[in-house]
């Protein structure tokens, strides 16, 4: 999938998709751009003046000499504001073309200033204009986002791959068009106040969720039915749909401002943006409908989902000849209408029951009559009270083998009369008694191309003539016009920039338009449309939904006094003692996990020390704080005690000492001590000479650190004298012989030294707040039996270690198992431990690949044999890092595999209609006659002298003749198909006036006002000779292809350069039009075959050699 986005910082990135700090995968559904936030689409109702509008032509000559990460186009003026394209010619650290249009005059731009634009940016196929890549997005643009556009544009391979047509005479063209809007500033719009209604919060992954949410809620029967679901107080929302879907409900209904989902999004476990990705809006309704009726079971309103939006149609086949017929009734709660080829809804409906023969071919066998000629359809038996439409707006292109939008204009009417012509939509056993007249309640808006866009909804809650329209957190009033004709989609022709100048106004597709509609039945909407009050509302949700907004309104107040206070986080002794060797192995304490205290900044620190005495029983004689201070070697650890003066200060006046960095927090240690009856004691008297140090006992056996204390040395003391109160602090011998270690850092790297214990403190450069770690002296041959002997090599091991979950390459979205590794681990040991848990033999047929962080997928390429230094390097996505590797078992080793290229080859039977694929592997200095000698020992030959010969197909075209001498190692099957066939015979012995022509099937499409020749089917070769006329040639061709009589007189031929056609008569000689050896391209000129494509498919069947 392509995403729109900023052009991030340059290491920001995704193999396939990015959207800043957050990221998606290929699929079938548009996403919403979560970037956009809150204003990035807001602005449709907000146009003050008419959009202006430019198309910028760029052309890069010397492009593959490029040699700058960026390339910016120069500045074109559109709405007043400068613009240029900015391009990432080797991609934004993405294997694809990276694009984006950038504000050119951003840094020089006011402070807070915001511009809207929709714009498509476009490389010209110099070749073909219709395989052009174009997309198409808008944006807000501001300071923080001020280039906007799409990282993964299109592959480099196809842009540098001067067949293609992107790349000619080294020369690339990029096209921008621009439409910009101006808006006016909505941060001080009240939606409630505005029009009575609120929206919902854009949580950024939510798509499609947002509008249909809006349109449920504004079906009153379902509202009422959703509040009159039993739930409890002991209910979590987050955890029962029913409640969180009344909890949002009765927000929407009775809250000031906008409502939040994620408690809904999670109730039904879609609250990742993958899940939102994986799915569409119908699956969602779906998913929501299902969920709620299979809890209304058994209660009042069970029944409720399928009397609102259950309708049924019966499927049905008649035999022709013969009396015999079959039906089968099916339900459904949403209907798919084609966009595609239907002018409006009553053309949708028509296709949909428009009648199948069965004949010929595909006669239909009728169980004791047998094969009979029969005619296929469905009528629809009833319709439900609220119908749902959801318009096929997005579907899949089997040519550019990609999902495609379609913007086609297809209107839908205000009412909706499905008894129309007598009926014709109903089956012989509808009742004919229930009118299906529909008036239309909610039209859902998708704004944007298929990579993303942005949702919004237009409802008219009471049926009446005023419609709203719902986009995220805002809600506007809207006229009817706006809420139907400009979302019917189609082309919006744009005014000409200098009228005087006869320049031709370019028409700009209307991006924006309905994919769902919600229609209700006339009879049925007094029922439908009714009263929900408090009283519909259970008393618990009112209470629950009552103290939530208590809660929220007290955090808003703290909110809004925090300048008024300090944070003051006190850290003890058992907070050390509590979380080391548990929570944190360096430094002394994780500062969020300790007491917190909220005092007022003009409170004196003598008057906090009076509830430090409250809160941990220590008198306040007997409390001596210090601060702490963070280090250059980014440590963090206590530095000195509070002077007698600064603790007559304010809480204050002290944080802003403590702090050089603006912080509302103040952190400090209470250093208290006991007595021997363990009650408190005033701290000891400390000098400069006195150091205060903490100490960390370490257990090799056990592989255990823990704090057990602290203790003032004197600067010129030496570690000798205090061995012995050290060992009785950790309850060792008192002549146990101890080794000691300083724990200097340990970012990026761990920094424990040995330390001398004949040497003065002061010398060895300790110093207050410094950690001394201890253990028992091991002799050698006892170190060897622990993993992690000594105090560095442990916290070495903890800093590095991490645990790896792995998970099959065929299954990435299971964890398999999970491995305890080191960071440090090289190549070979990750694999090893790979193949132990697998038991398999040899860990050289263990194959990695790394995780990509973004995208939460396996990276395209997996990790070379000993590629990577360490587990460090597999773990490491640009600057975000995982704990994600996925392997594969190979059934050779991968160092053998490497030095193999492995194709994929489709070998055509000459004779037979299949085609059986051939994975190749041979070494990469292989040639193309190696593959074939290969194929030969594998496939089937129609004479054993019969020589093969390899192609290159891409959209149903031949681009390439192999020769045998080509190296294999760069022929790339990832795109194109490899096709493998026999040479026939005819084309050995080519005359000298003899041509071999391209041959072609094709079929016309017209799209945006424009004739598109449309390639299927096989191509293949053919010999014509000199003279012959297309009618000889007609008969070779029908003779090959076995077409029959009737088939093929429908047929029409052509010849076809760049896309034109010039259509031909059998008198005609073909020869003529192929006169050229030379031309460039040489697969633009063809022989056309124009007839639709509904010729069965060739079997297909994979061997795996």
């Amino acid at each position: 999938m392509t995403v729109l986005t900023p052009a991030p910082v340059d290491q920001q990135e995704d193999e396939e998709m990015l959207v800043p700090h957050s990221d998606l995968t290929d699929n079938h559904q548009p996403m919403e751009v979560v970037a956009q936030a809150e204003t990035a689409n807001t602005v449709d109702n907000q146009t003050v003046e008419d959009p202006s509008s430019s198309r910028f032509t760029w052309r890069i000559d010397n492009f593959s000499r490029l040699n700058t990460k960026k390339h910016y186009s120069e500045v074109f003026v559109v709405g007043g504001y400068k613009w240029r394209i900015l391009i990432f010619p080797k991609g934004n650290n993405a294997d694809h073309l990276s694009t984006y249009l950038d504000v050119a005059d951003s840094a020089s731009l006011p402070y807070g200033w915001s511009r809207y634009a929709q714009f498509s940016l476009a490389v010209v196929n110099q070749i073909h204009n219709k395989y052009s890549i174009r997309k198409d997005t808008q944006h807000q643009f501001n300071a923080r986002e001020s280039d906007w556009g799409f990282t993964s544009f299109m592959p480099l391979g196809e842009l540098y791959d001067p067949c293609r047509g992107y790349l000619v005479s080294d020369t690339v063209i990029v096209e921008a068009e621009v439409v910009v809007r101006r808006i006016v500033d909505y941060w001080t719009y009240d939606s409630k106040k505005e029009t009575g209604y609120v929206g919902l919060k854009n949580q950024g992954a939510t798509c499609y969720m947002n509008s249909l949410l809006q349109t449920l809620y504004h079906v009153p029967y379902f509202r009422k039915a959703v509040y009159h679901m039993p739930t409890t107080e002991n209910d979590m929302p987050s955890g029962s749909i029913p409640l969180a879907l009344q909890s949002l409900f009765y927000k929407l209904q009775y809250s000031d401002s906008s409502v939040a989902t994620k408690e809904l999004t999670k109730s039904f476990g879609w609250d990742t943006y993958d899940s939102f990705m994986q799915h569409d809006v119908q699956e969602l309704n779906r998913v929501l409908c299902e969920k709620l009726e299979d809890k209304m079971k058994g209660t009042v309103v069970e029944g409720t989902i399928q009397q609102l939006f259950e309708g049924h149609h019966m499927n049905y086949i008649e035999c022709i000849n013969v009396d015999y017929k079959s039906t089968r009734k099916e339900s459904f709660y949403d209907l798919q209408l084609d966009v595609k080829g239907c002018r409006d809804v009553y053309a949708s409906f028509d296709k949909y029951v428009e009648v199948e023969r069965l004949e010929g071919d595909n006669k239909y066998h009728a169980e004791q009559y047998g094969l009979q000629d029969a005619k296929k359809g469905v009528l629809f038996i009833d319709f439900p009270p609220v119908l749902q439409l959801q318009l096929k707006r997005f579907e899949y292109d089997f040519m550019r083998d990609t999902m495609v939008k379609i913007n086609d204009r297809y209107e839908f009417p205000l009412q909706l009369d499905l008894d129309r012509d007598d009926g014709k939509y109903l089956s012989p056993e509808a009742d004919r008694t229930v009118r299906n007249l529909y008036t239309l309640h909610s039209v859902l808006v998708h704004s944007g191309g298929v990579h993303g866009g942005h949702y919004y909804a237009f409802i008219r809650p009471t049926l009446s003539d005023q419609w709203y329209k719902f986009d995220d957190e805002r809600v506007t009033k809207e006229d009817m016009k706006r809420a139907l004709e400009e979302q019917y989609g189609g082309e919006e022709e744009l005014p000409p920039t200098n009228p005087g100048f006869n320049n031709i106004p370019f028409k700009f597709t209307k991006y924006s338009n309905a994919y769902m509609l919600v229609y209700i039945r006339e009879s049925d909407k007094d029922k439908i449309v009714c009263n929900v009050d408090e009283k519909d509302i259970a008393e618990h949700l009112r209470e629950r939904l009552k103290k939530e907004q208590e809660e929220k309104e007290h955090k808003k107040k703290e909110k809004a006094e925090a300048h008024l206070y300090t944070i003051i986080k006190v850290a003890r002794d058992d907070d050390l003692a509590e979380q080391i060797g548990k929570d944190i192995y360096f430094d002394l304490v994780d500062h969020d996990k300790v007491r917190s205290f909220r005092i007022q900044k003009q409170m004196t620190f003598s008057v906090f020390k009076e509830e430090v005495a409250r809160e941990f029983g220590i008198p306040v004689q007997f409390q001596r704080f210090w601060l702490w201070a963070k280090r250059q070697n980014h440590t963090y650890r206590p530095n000195r005690p509070l002077t007698p003066l600064e603790e007559t200060q304010s809480v204050g006046t002290l944080r802003d000492v403590s702090n050089k960095v603006h912080n509302a927090e103040l952190k400090l240690f209470l250093e208290a001590e006991l007595g021997l009856d363990l009650c408190p004691i005033a701290p000891p008297d400390k000098t400069k000479e006195d150091i205060l140090l903490f100490f960390k006992n370490y257990d090799p056996e056990k592989e255990e650190l823990r704090f057990i204390g602290r203790l003032f040395v004197k600067s010129t003391g030496k570690p000798i004298e205090i061995l012995s109160k050290l060992n009785k602090m950790a309850g060792y011998a008192p002549d146990e012989e101890i080794v000691l270690y300083e724990e200097i850092k340990f970012e990026p790297s761990v920094m424990c030294e040995p330390i001398d214990k004949k040497i003065a403190f002061r010398a060895s450069q300790l110093e207050d707040g410094d950690i001394v770690c201890f253990q028992k002296s091991l002799h050698v041959e006892s170190a060897n039996q622990f993993r992690y002997p000594d105090v560095p090599s442990f916290l070495e091991y903890v800093h590095n270690r991490q645990v790896v979950h792995f998970r099959s390459l065929e299954k990435p979205k299971e964890d398999d198992f999970c491995l305890e590794m080191s960071r440090l681990y090289t190549y070979d040991d990750v694999v090893e431990r790979v193949a132990q848990q697998l038991d398999l033999d040899d860990p050289s047929k263990i194959r990695l690949t790394s995780h990509n962080c973004y995208s939460q997928q396996p990276k395209p390429q997996p990790i070379k044999y000993r590629g990577v230094d360490h587990l460090s390097d597999m773990l490491v996505h640009y600057n975000q890092t995982s704990d994600i590797l996925y392997y594969e078992v190979l059934d050779i080793p991968l160092p053998e595999l490497q030095g193999l290229k492995t194709l994929k080859v489709a070998f055509h039977h000459a004779t037979k209609d299949e085609v059986v694929i051939h994975t190749i592997r041979l070494p990469k200095q292989s040639t193309v006659g190696d593959v074939i000698n290969d194929l030969k020992t594998k496939v089937e030959l129609s004479h054993p002298d019969a020589e093969l010969r390899l192609l290159e197909v891409f959209y149903h075209k031949i681009y390439k003749i192999f020769p045998p001498n080509e190296k294999i190692e760069n022929i790339n099957d990832q795109y194109w198909t490899l096709r493998a066939e026999e040479i026939p015979e005819e084309e050995k012995n080519l005359g000298p006036n003899d041509r071999l022509i391209h041959v072609y099937h094709f079929t016309k499409e017209t799209a945006q006002n424009q004739m598109q020749i449309l390639n299927f089917g096989e191509p293949f070769f053919l010999v014509i000779h000199e003279g012959e006329t297309l009618a000889e040639i007609k008969v070779r061709i029908q003779r090959k292809l076995q077409v029959p009589d009737e088939e093929f007189a429908k047929w029409k031929f052509a010849f076809l350069s760049f896309g034109r056609p010039e259509y031909l008569q059998d008198s005609d000689i073909v020869s003529i039009r192929f006169q050229r050896r030379d031309v460039y391209g040489a697969w633009e000129q063809y022989l056309g075959l124009e007839h639709s494509d509904n010729a069965p498919k060739r079997a297909y069947s994979a061997n795996q050699d």
